[in-house]
């Protein structure tokens, strides 16, 4: 249907189904002569599969990336990348018996209505939070173009449930947060914080319940004059990559939804002189204004809403009888998909920027050593 292509001239199409054969995602427009680092590739990867602590899904799958085309004597050949993932451990068994029965909030209805019937439903098909492993394959290869360009993405868990993280970061000294948040099985920086957000998570996966959270995330270094007015702003198109990820529901850049409680003279970002640079003092803009980057960080916060797979027996219809029914959804699901996403939000941001940065003539078609 022409639904699973991002991107201009960075573009990438992904592909296969949650209970399918594989994962994967086609890259065009690579430029020849990166050097594509695939343990960088599987280390994203590894952030984003399941059964990585005692509170996520442990459906467990080594999500190992092949490489099928675009690289050769480890360098990309501008020719597309096609890179998979293959699915090992699916139990479909579950998803047959439960085939006409509407779980809720899950795609069941609306798929049903689009493609009639004919969509692949087990594990949720193309629906699946599981086809984010394509995103990171193709974000990964993203991030490294970007870092030839001193450009670094930064995410984190903000939040979970009622314990948000309400400090102030800035990624100068990237690796240390880096290590901070790989300490956290929630992918916090704060480890007083984190302990309260895996009680909370313990709590509610007691209960087969589950919970949300936000994501913050941070660009350093992205240039100024980049991105468009109206159709072409830098914010609507992360806007729209970051609701391609399974559970998104909200976006806010900068201060946000904050914003409306300001007055203007609070909101606005008084310019200054840095080292002869045009900086702002402050950032609550985001570092996007008109569309178009100021050179200030990047920053936004996303909302992820609990996983809609839960095991308490739930209100339902019977599409197949007409009638109302009840579900209790068996089967390995996360309690919080939030700290596995966190290297999701990443990619998608690394994406797009660099889709940005090839339109715009600062990153050629062939690189130089």
């Amino acid at each position: 249907m022409g639904n699973n292509t991002l991107g201009e001239l960075f573009k990438i199409t992904s592909f296969g189904e949650s209970h399918g054969k594989i994962i994967g995602v086609v890259i065009d427009g690579v430029p020849a002569g990166l050097k594509a680092d695939i343990e960088f590739i599987q280390k994203e990867l590894n952030m984003r599969r399941p059964g990585q602590y005692s509170l996520s899904s442990q459906r467990i799958e080594f999500d190992k990336v092949e490489v099928l085309s675009g690289v050769f004597n480890k360098f990309t050949t501008g020719a597309p990348l096609c890179l998979i993932i293959k699915n090992e451990a699916f139990d479909s068994r579950d998803y047959e018996k439960n085939k006409d029965i509407l779980r809720p909030s899950h795609s069941d209805y609306s798929a049903f209505k689009k493609f009639g019937g004919y969509a692949d439903y087990r594990g949720s098909g193309r629906f699946s939070g599981r086809i984010t492993a394509s995103y990171v394959m193709a974000g990964a290869i993203a991030k490294q173009l970007l870092q030839r360009y001193n450009i670094f993405i930064f995410a984190f868990t903000k939040s979970i449930g009622t314990i948000i993280d309400s400090q102030i970061y800035k990624i100068d000294a990237l690796q240390s947060l880096i290590s901070r948040r790989e300490q956290s099985p929630v992918r916090s920086l704060n480890s007083a914080l984190s302990k309260q957000m895996e009680e909370q998570i313990k709590k509610v996966n007691d209960i087969q319940d589950s919970i949300g959270g936000q994501i913050k995330c941070i660009v350093s270094n992205f240039p100024p004059g980049i991105g468009g007015p109206v159709f072409n702003g830098i914010e609507s198109n992360l806007s729209k990559a970051i609701f391609s990820i399974p559970s998104i529901k909200g976006i806010e850049f900068g201060k946000g939804f904050k914003a409306t409680e300001m007055k203007g003279s609070e909101h606005n970002d008084p310019w200054i002189l840095v080292n002869e640079s045009i900086k702002t003092s402050k950032n609550d803009s985001g570092g996007i204004i008109g569309g178009i980057s100021t050179g200030m960080p990047i920053e936004f916060t996303v909302a992820v809403k609990p996983t809609a797979s839960i095991g308490i027996t739930q209100k339902t219809v019977n599409i197949k009888s007409m009638k109302e029914d009840t579900i209790k959804i068996e089967g390995k699901h996360d309690p919080c998909i939030v700290p596995r996403a966190v290297v999701v939000v990443e990619a998608m941001t690394a994406i797009v920027l660099v889709d940005y940065l090839l339109k715009e003539g600062k990153i050629p078609s062939v690189l130089s050593a």
